[in-house]
């Protein structure tokens, strides 16, 4: 199951590189049935995709470009949206013209059929896997979870503290881990993030009583202004004049409460300024997850997910 991975990830592998610079390397892989993956480089007016060898162009015809196309199911900015990045692909056929110049017609929708019958559909509830970010929207994270094949982590699965938008966690490219919160007859794959990111008491114990720290200010309200200290823990602050949701901040941590999941806060300065996202810290990066518990054991309040 492991064999499968998001786009990109055997581009520079050393198998990948021998198997693509030359023609007797694609000829062995087109023997073997390899999936392999190269730069696509045009998106023709017929939405054929064309991909760099280097020493000869290939072409993936439209109706090879993904899943769904020829159906109708998928639409063509699946296919548009690849040029000038990775494209999975197997070897269809090595077609010389006339001059005796090589076209290798290739398919990237045979690589996804084979990712998804050989890996996601054998994929349940609770596993833990490798994805990459495609694009973000309002409403959550689009990932590549294997040969292109997407999937869906809803906003309020991405952390446990709540963000505006997803670009507040991630970049398009961003390769991360994500647990599988639930699967469909059709295929379709829904994922979750936040069990990855740690427990209310793992994240505690990164942070002292009396420490002054980093943090962003994620909303104000009527009664405090809460602060993230990372994407799953969150304290509250009392209210200071001038603060806006966004800002970078400087907190005093007066206290951490387990019984009540709660961290009190000072603000020492808030401010405007763009920091780069910092890459998920993972307390869980592998294996398979069949109940997560976020709330202390001495908390009476439960969060928790069951796979």
């Amino acid at each position: 199951m492991t064999g499968y991975k998001p786009e990109g990830w055997l581009l520079n592998t050393y198998e990948n590189v021998n198997f693509i610079r030359n023609l007797s390397g694609l000829q062995e892989a087109f023997a073997q049935g390899k999936i392999l993956e190269a730069r696509a480089t045009v998106c023709t007016a017929d939405h054929d995709l064309l991909v760099d060898f280097g020493f000869c162009r290939g072409i993936i015809p439209r109706s090879e470009g993904a899943l769904g196309i020829a159906e109708g199911s998928t639409r063509d900015i699946a296919i548009i949206s690849k040029v000038n990045k990775p494209v999975c692909f197997k070897i269809l056929s090595l077609d010389t013209d006339s001059t005796g110049a090589i076209t290798p017609v290739l398919s990237r929708r045979l690589a996804q059929q084979r990712c998804m019958e050989e890996y996601v559909s054998l994929l349940s509830p609770g596993d833990v896997i490798d994805a990459r970010v495609t694009h973000l929207e309002t409403f959550g994270c689009f990932v590549d979870i294997g040969c292109g094949i997407p999937s869906l982590i809803p906003i309020d699965c991405i952390s446990i503290s709540r963000i505006a938008h997803p670009r507040d966690r991630f970049s398009p490219g961003q390769y991360i881990k994500a647990v599988v919160q639930s699967t469909e007859a059709s295929g379709r794959i829904t994922l979750s993030h936040k069990e990855l990111l740690g427990t209310w008491e793992e994240n505690a114990a990164l942070f002292s009583p009396g420490e002054t720290v980093a943090g962003i200010v994620r909303s104000v309200e009527d009664y405090g202004i809460f602060v993230e200290l990372t994407p799953n823990l969150a304290g509250l602050a009392e209210l200071k004049p001038g603060v806006a949701p966004g800002q970078q901040a400087s907190v005093y941590i007066k206290s951490l409460i387990p019984e009540k999941m709660k961290v009190k806060l000072i603000i020492v300065d808030a401010f405007d300024a763009r920091y780069r996202v910092e890459e998920p810290h993972y307390f869980i990066s592998s294996g398979h997850l069949s109940h997560w518990e976020y709330s202390p054991a001495v908390a009476p309040k439960r969060i928790f997910s069951t796979f």
